[in-house]
This record gives structure tokens, sequence and C-alpha cells, in this order.
């Protein structure tokens, strides 16, 4: 049956549509090829892999009787989604509200169900890996729920979604934790069969997320991005500009699903959206940029709109890091590889447009005599007594900090860190080498971490996670 499979890849519903035809009676070749809507090639295949497993009489094929069912139970089916509604709905009545930054707005339980049973419609979610670049609409839990033996990972910039979907699943999904602009982990990279994804829904914001589906994908000629997206059909230009910033990156638009999504908002686009389903070509093999612009939304700090840092703030920030006659170096948003700098050197860091997760990954990056960090004074890790504690507690072994609020002006703040004087005691020891060695394998640096993240970064862990690995040696 592998290599039946074979012949259609990823499509199980073409898979399974012609075991049931040839199930059904006999066939000849070239009416076969007209019902299945299949390239003459692919149907030889087909038949040549079905071999024995075929009737002949004359230029007619059919399925033998008796291995039918073997064939239909290797097809598999879609799953009844009774109750799954329900389900979903309970869900999303309790995920963590999107934050503004970050421009989402949260899909219907119905589209939800209606996703999931999609993707278990035309791929095979038994042998499937899917990936989810994004999912605070928790497509990933409806389809667990459908499949609980799929093979499932989502990678989202919230780290609060990703402890949500953690806890739902009971950790039967995996949760990586990536800012799209800056790369992909490289766990992540080349694991993937098919990528679900609901993009921002600029240009920009389209093209950066199908990038990084591609980066996802095994083989990317095998594999499909399954898309949401919607534009007004009073401004098709918005339109055209983004289908065709698809096809630059060399996918081939399978088919397009119109008014497939339903949302709670963006009435804009008619609360609606369309599914693409993208086959990459193979020009799609080249990897893409390997960073990108911040500003990929429709509104907010990161908006397209959105303005840049002003030179009295970073002036501001660099007087604070340099302190006491160190020397200054200046860093943006990017902790996808390890900085460390020369004795009496301070880092300045601009965060005035992180939605969040960013100051933490950042401390995880950096290992400076002082760190000094420019945020937002709505900074989610600065919004009261028990997150700056959180922050604290959490990166105190490598980092004792001071949070300057309403630092330089009254919208923005300075978290200052520097390495404590000495570790306490043989725990802080072992907890300040993982926190300072972030980009490596944990097993490596920890010979007794668990198994589920031995292989893993603890720069690439959601946040609860990284707490998680914090205690345990504290413990």
């Amino acid at each position: 049956m592998n290599s039946v499979r074979q012949v259609f890849g990823v499509d199980a519903k073409s898979l399974r549509s012609a075991i049931a035809l040839l199930a059904e009676r006999s066939w000849q070749f070239d009416d076969l090829v007209r019902e299945l809507a299949a390239p003459r090639r692919t149907v030889e295949e087909l038949l040549q892999a079905l071999g024995d497993d075929l009737e002949r009489d004359g230029d007619h094929v059919r399925l033998r009787p008796d291995v039918v069912d073997a064939h239909r139970e290797e097809a598999g089916s879609p799953h009844a989604t009774d109750g799954l509604e329900a389900e979903v709905a309970r869900h999303i009545a309790h995920v963590p509200p999107p934050l503004p930054a970050l421009d989402h707005v949260q899909a219907t339980a119905d589209t939800v169900v209606r996703r999931a049973r999609w993707l278990d419609e035309h791929y095979d979610l038994r042998t499937t890996r899917l990936t989810f670049l994004g999912d605070h609409d928790l497509t990933s839990l409806a389809v667990r729920a459908l499949r609980p033996e799929s093979d499932l990972t989502v990678i989202d910039v919230d780290d609060r979604i990703l402890d949500y979907v953690d806890r739902q699943s009971s950790r039967t999904i995996r949760t990586v934790h990536a800012d799209l602009r800056f790369g992909l982990p490289l766990s992540v990279m080349g694991k993937a069969d098919i990528v679900f994804s609901d993009p921002p829904y600029t240009p920009e914001g389209m093209a950066l997320f199908a990038t990084r589906g591609l980066e996802c994908l095994a083989d990317p000629p095998a594999g499909r991005l399954v898309l949401a997206y919607g534009y007004s059909p009073r401004h098709p230009a918005l339109g055209h500009r983004t289908q065709r910033a698809l096809v630059g990156l060399g996918l081939a638009f399978e088919s397009i699903v119109p008014g497939f999504h339903r949302y709670s908002g963006a009435q804009a686009i008619g609360s609606a959206a369309d599914l693409y389903v993208c086959q990459p070509t193979t020009k799609a093999r080249k990897g893409g940029r390997k960073t990108s612009k911040q500003t990929i939304y429709t509104r907010g700090a990161q908006s397209l709109e959105a303005g840049e840092t002003t030179n009295e703030l970073l002036t501001a920030l660099r007087t604070i890091a340099g302190q006491n006659g160190l020397d200054v170096e200046e860093r943006g948003a990017d902790w996808t590889k390890p900085v460390t700098t020369k004795p009496g050197t301070a880092v300045a860091v601009d965060l005035g447009a992180d939605p969040g997760p960013w100051l933490l990954r950042t401390l995880l990056a950096v290992n400076a005599d002082r760190v000094a960090v420019l945020l937002p004074n709505s900074h989610p890790d600065l919004a009261d007594a028990a997150s700056q504690r959180g922050l604290t507690e959490l990166i105190g072994p490598k980092y004792r900090l001071r949070l300057l609020r309403s630092t330089p002006d009254n919208t923005h703040a300075v978290v200052v860190a520097e390495p404590p004087a000495t570790a306490t005691g043989h725990t802080d020891a072992a907890a300040r080498a993982v926190l300072t060695r972030a980009h490596g394998r944990l097993g490596n640096i920890w010979p007794d971490a668990p198994d589920d993240v031995s292989d893993d970064r603890l720069i690439d862990l959601p946040r609860h996670r990284v707490a998680e690995v914090r205690h345990e040696l504290a413990d």
C-alpha cells in the first residue's frame, strides 16, 4: 500500500476516490483518467502500484473483491465531527485574548471545525506531519480531537497561546516559540508535509509566512501550504499584490475556495476569507529571506505605517547602557543567534515594538556586562508586580534586573540587566550555565534534561517550558 500512497503523495482525497472507483466496478483506462481528473501518468503509476491486486479484462481493470477492504482501510476515511464544534467553542471561550500588536481576529468555532474537517478529508492525518504557523484560532486542537494519532506542531510568537495549546492537548502537540520575522528554529525546518496558516493579510505578512512555510516542508514540491487570505472586493489591487507575492515565491494556486473562513470581526473584508491551497514548484525549493522587516501587520506598533524609534530615545538608551564607562554596542530585535561581548561592554537593545515575547529571548541571547533594553511602558512583563516578579525570578540566575518605568519618557521603559556578583549555590550555577547557553542543545548542556526537551534549545521553548527548566534545575 505504501507504493500506492506514494503515487498521490499528500493528496489522500484522490487516493480514496481512486480506491472507491476501482472497488465499485470495472473501468476502461480513459474513463478512469476522466473520472479521477488525474494526469494520465499518475493513473498509470497507480495501476502499476496496485499490480496483482487488480483484475484485468482486456483493457478494463478493477480491484479484486478480496483486497478491497484492506485498501479502503489503508486509505482511511474522514472522521465524523459530531460534537466537535461545541468542544472548539469551549476552547475559544477561554483562549487568551489577542495581543493588539499581533493584529489577530478570532475565527468562529464553525470555521475551525470546517478547517479540521477539510484537512482530514484531503490529507491522511494519520501519516501526514502537519505544522501550524500561528494558531490563535486553535485549529490544532480541533485536528487533535478529530485525529488523536496525528503528528502536529504549533509554531507561534505568543507564549500564552503555546501554553494554552500545551495544556489543552495534554502536551500531545509539539509547541515551539518563534517570531517568523527572525527565522525558524532548525528543529522545525524541513519536518512538515503540510503547513497551515492564517497570516497577517498584508502582502508582506502573507509572503513572510509563506516563505517560512516553505522552509518547514520536508519536500516542498510534494507538500502543500494551506493558507487563509481575504481582501475587500472594493480593493482588488491589494489582492493582486498579495497573490503576485505568493506567485513570486514559486507557489502555484492548486485551488482557492471562496469564503471558506468566517471571523468575529474583520468587517472591512466582510468578516470572511478564502482558503488558498498552494503547491510549491521546484523554484520554491530555494530558501527565502533569512530575516524580514518587522512591520507586517495592518495596525499597531508593527503595522506598515508604524514609525521608527527616535534618535532622542536611542541616545538616552545608550547613555543608560554605558554608565560607569562601559563601551556600548547597539542591537535591534533578533535573538536567533547568541551574542557574547568582550569584558567591559554593554549592549543597548531597541525593543520599542516588542509585543511581549522579545524581552525574555533577548536577555537569554545576550551575554554582556550590562544589557539595557528599551521597551513600551505597557510591556506585559512590566504591567504589574506579579509580571515583574515572574521575569525577575525567571532570569535571576543570569541577570539582576532594574526596571526603569517611564524612562526615557512617559511612554517607554528601560530594563537594565547585569550579571549577579556571584552564583549562590550549585543550583544557581547550573541554572546560570543553561541560561547563558540558550542556543545550545539542552541535552548537551544539562545531562539530566528531560527527554521531551533534551533535543531542543532553550531559546525555542515556550516561556512556560523555559520556566519549568529553570525550576527543575533549582529543585
